[in-house]
């Protein structure tokens, strides 16, 4: 039957699992399978960010991107197309939940098992679908196959890592990272851009000037030229926020919002209200056009 059997996450440098499929079939080819995807996974480094390592019965497809994999046991016969597209969706729905900072940190297997929900939910949606019905949204998939073609594996020598049987030319394959569109720009966006560039701008030269002073007269005013750099970094990385995606955007947005809100509070005396009222109100137009502006879409393409 074709069919996807079991999928994991899995974290690149060390083979760490994060999550899988709490599913389990107890056929001891699928057995043998788990042991050879367990063993691949640790050495995931030494490959491109596509491979497949092929079997009689069995196939295991994986998929890696940045500090991330995602790995997948399934019949031979399941459409390779599908598995990555499969691969590319798990990839997609891990990176929107999980920051790098928690992946980095996770010291227990299994540390994100939650997501086993979304994994359950995927594969049950992949296995129900034909391919007549994906066909239309799997094409950027599949040309990206055909120009960076997965690196072929034997199963049987998946955890060796001279298993590498592509034509010798694994070493010539581009690192495929998906990227993600986010929704165009607004003239509100473009205004919040343009002001918080002005008050990034207003924080620095009056930072560079009190600094001059400071270190050379008076000391006790570093307090001062810290409150007026801290906002600067904070208008930078605002403007960074908005225009690209990163993860925990939620969270980073928040404490660049506080961080601005203390300083200009701080310098109450070298500023009035109304000027710490244009700062933190610019703040806090840049802070809502952040988390307004939502990805466009899952990229690549290859939802069923």
């Amino acid at each position: 039957m074709s069919m996807i059997f079991f999928a994991c996450v899995v974290r690149v440098r060390d083979g760490l699992p994060l999550s899988a499929s709490t599913d389990f079939h107890f056929n001891q080819d699928f057995l043998e399978c788990r042991k050879r995807l367990k063993a691949l996974s640790s050495i995931l480094a030494q490959y491109p960010s596509r491979g497949t390592a092929k079997g009689r019965d069995l196939s295991i497809h994986f998929l890696s991107s940045g500090d991330i994999a995602c790995m997948a046991i399934c019949s031979s016969n399941y459409s390779t197309i599908m598995a990555f597209c499969f691969l590319e969706e798990l990839q997609w729905e891990f990176a929107a939940s999980y920051d790098t900072t928690s992946i980095s940190l996770a010291s227990r297997p299994y540390a994100f098992l939650e997501f086993d929900n979304v994994i359950q939910k995927v594969k049950c949606h992949f296995n129900s679908v034909s391919l007549s019905q994906a066909k239309a949204k799997w094409a950027k998939v599949e040309e990206e196959l055909k120009f960076w073609p997965p690196v072929q594996l034997r199963l049987e020598d998946a955890a060796l890592p001279n298993g590498v049987t592509n034509g010798g030319h694994a070493g010539a394959h581009v690192e495929v990272v998906p990227t993600y569109r986010m929704q165009r720009v607004t003239p509100l966006g473009i205004l919040s851009l343009v002001l918080n560039i002005m008050c990034g701008a207003l924080n620095l030269i009056r930072g560079v000037h009190l600094a001059e002073y400071s270190f050379q007269e008076d000391h006790e005013g570093i307090g001062n030229v810290i409150a007026f750099l801290l906002p600067f970094l904070a208008c930078v990385f605002q403007c960074y926020l908005y225009l690209f995606y990163s993860s925990a955007r939620k969270v980073k947005t928040f404490v660049l919002l506080f961080s601005v809100c203390l300083c200009n509070i701080y310098l109450y005396g070298l500023r009035n209200l109304w000027q710490i009222a244009f700062h933190i109100g610019v703040a806090s137009l840049a802070s809502y056009q952040i988390l307004t502006r939502q990805l466009m879409e899952k990229q690549p393409d290859c939802g069923v």
